[in-house]
């Protein structure tokens, strides 16, 4: 059994988990990573991808991120997220949707201030799908 640290994930809403981890496997930009305790400083952007948190109770948490970042020291990991949500919480037939809504709003966008918020939830949008598709 791995020892546990400090992990903590952090959107700009709120504080989402505080609490002792054995491992974090982050999708870091140069590629995915894990930590485990007494892990060596370092620090990663994040890609959109699905972070996979192994608590110290045992239980798996899988949680959508879409970009960050990783601050691993020897006070355990810090994730500061631009978005985070668990994958409970998301439903593909409703991220469908909503993709086939905003994609409408892209096209029927009357100036560009419109276009380019559309486009970015878009975006947005196809990155939590793909996270779906591989987690």
């Amino acid at each position: 059994m791995a020892e546990a640290f400090k992990f903590e994930l952090v959107s700009p809403e709120r504080l989402l988990m505080s609490e002792e981890v054995e491992e974090v496997v982050v999708p870091g930009s140069e590629g995915e990573f894990g930590v485990l305790k007494d892990h060596a400083p370092f620090m990663s952007t994040i890609r959109p991808g699905v972070i996979v948190v192994r608590t110290a109770s045992g239980d798996e948490k899988r949680i959508f991120i879409r970009g960050g970042f990783a601050d691993t020291n020897p006070d355990g990991l810090t994730i500061l997220a631009e978005q985070a949500i668990p994958l409970d919480e998301l439903h593909p037939d409703e991220i469908s949707t909503a993709i086939r809504e905003t994609q409408e709003d892209v096209t029927d966008a009357k100036d560009d201030t419109v276009r380019e918020a559309a486009e970015l939830k878009l975006s947005q949008l196809k990155e939590v799908q793909i996270a779906l598709g591989n987690s």
